[in-house]
């Protein structure tokens, strides 16, 4: 019997270590080298390529991984509205509604009992629950990397140069996604009606920002806000500036 108890002990411990496991230095050496990307202008010609590091789009798909981390993020920001009240939180129910013998009726002793009408709930939900799960923080970068290396092995991620409107317009944007539709793996990116792509820009952008905001599937944020949750929403993710959106995405682990 211990050593079946060791055993389990051993088995349960390899499992964990597997789900916080981050790629190590000698498996990035490892790594085929990835042929370098095609780089457009947001016009859909191509303007340059751009070198992609192993670390962060050539890994293998880890489902339970992302899995993990991506029900951890959502439980995270779970707000929770159900709330309900016990028999010592609803107000009133402090005299006894009648003495405990002689009446031949049932004894009690507030009417504030869940079997009561008006009185508390029983076992009912409330507000202090805490939903949250703890995930380290280098699980959550590599299930980014994951993620991003999925949909590069997809054609499902485009980098472009950069994008310049210099005041809000929706038909400027309209017109840059009709150009992105131009590329092969992207020829859907406008006519999704849902999800169909994120937009990380290198930083601030109001003009850009505002352009994309009355197209309902497609979403603007900053490269430093990517999340495996909103990767998976989206069906293609554009990078802009990729030389320099690179080197942040992949200075995540060492930070």
């Amino acid at each position: 019997m211990e050593n079946t108890k060791t055993i389990k002990k051993n088995s349960v411990k390899k499992v964990s270590t597997k789900a916080k496991k981050v790629v190590s230095k000698k498996e990035v050496k490892s790594m085929p080298e990835l042929a370098p990307a095609k780089v457009y202008n947001q016009k859909g010609k191509e303007v340059s390529e751009v070198k992609l590091p192993s670390n962060v789009f050539g890994l293998s798909w880890n489902a339970d991984l992302v899995h993990q981390v991506v029900t951890s993020m959502l439980s995270d920001s779970r707000v929770i509205y159900a709330h309900t009240k016990d028999r010592g939180q609803v107000s009133g129910g402090g005299k006894k509604p009648w003495r405990q013998k002689g009446t031949g009726r049932a004894r009690h002793g507030s009417s504030r009992s869940p079997i009561w009408v008006g009185g508390g709930v029983a076992h009912g939900p409330n507000g202090l629950k805490n939903y949250g799960r703890k995930v380290n923080k280098k699980m959550k970068i590599k299930a980014l990397y994951t993620i991003l290396s999925r949909k590069y092995k997809d054609g499902e991620i485009l980098f472009v140069d950069k994008f310049e409107i210099e005041k809000p317009k929706t038909v400027e944007a309209v017109e840059i996604l009709k150009s992105l539709s131009k590329i092969k793996t992207a020829s859907d990116i406008l006519s999704k009606r849902k999800n169909s792509a994120i937009i990380a820009i290198s930083g601030k952008k109001q003009a850009v920002e505002k352009s994309f905001s009355n197209i309902g599937n497609v979403e603007v944020d900053e490269v430093r806000n990517i999340n495996p949750v909103d990767l998976l929403n989206m069906k293609y993710l554009v990078i802009e500036n990729p030389t320099e959106s690179i080197k942040f995405i992949e200075a995540k682990m060492t930070k």
